[in-house]
């Protein structure tokens, strides 16, 4: 069963979400602080790791890298912010997703679930048409030059990269990124951001190469490599 390292000072967040976690079938090791962290992963190495990014000693994203110079586990930020800066921070570093307190649990069930099997078949590195997404950094480019993506456009992109061959449903994506801006996903304002990230990836975004629309169904990730 997959081993999650929960990094949380709070002892009542974390003890519930032990609970929880348990409950589901995953093992759990606990950690308070950033030292007690950076000691976890010897001997005992851990599929996923949850990391508060408000600790008593220093800040999760130290931890994060830390953690990430033993073992290349997915992670996913716990915070209570949920201020832009932090989460593009925590996705740019490559954190596989952020979550903000308070958190439905059933999300957070479904976001592990989506991260672990995300980091089953991820590359470090994508390119197609000029497009170069790096999951290791975080950085999307365009013929050589840095795209700005937010949070849930980076994600969206993540979806169709992670699933090339794949005919993405309306449905499915609305699944896998909840509200990741803030505010709750509808399908219209999926509509929004797949117009918002066509325009910054696609060379004409009125004519997609990258992201397709599948008439009725979805959509997939265009080209004959993406298809191979």
């Amino acid at each position: 069963m997959p081993h999650i390292l929960l990094v949380e000072d709070d002892q009542a967040i974390a003890r519930n979400l032990e609970l929880l976690l348990r409950s589901e079938g995953f093992t759990v090791t606990r950690a308070a602080t950033r030292g007690e962290a950076a000691q976890a992963p010897i001997g005992n190495p851990f599929d996923l790791a949850l990391i508060d990014i408000s600790l008593p000693d220093g800040n999760g994203f130290t931890v994060y890298t830390e953690l990430k110079a033993v073992c290349e586990a997915p992670v996913i930020f716990l915070t209570a912010s949920g201020d832009e800066a932090s989460v593009v921070t925590g996705l740019n570093m490559g954190a596989a997703d952020y979550i903000t307190k308070p958190f439905r649990p059933r999300e957070l069930i479904a976001r592990i679930g989506t991260a672990l099997r995300q980091s089953k078949r991820t590359e470090p590195a994508w390119d197609h048409c000029g497009l170069h997404v790096d999951t290791a950094s975080g950085i999307v480019s365009k013929d050589g030059r840095e795209l700005y993506l937010s949070a849930l456009e980076y994600r969206l992109l993540l979806v169709f990269v992670n699933n090339p061959r794949s005919i993405i449903t309306r449905s499915r994506l609305l699944d896998e990124l909840w509200d990741a801006a803030g505010e709750f996903v509808n399908d219209n304002t999926l509509t929004v951001y797949i117009k918002r990230l066509r325009e910054k990836i696609e060379d004409n975004p009125a004519s997609p190469q990258l992201i397709l629309t599948v008439r009725g169904t979805g959509y997939r990730l265009g080209g004959s490599d993406a298809a191979q």
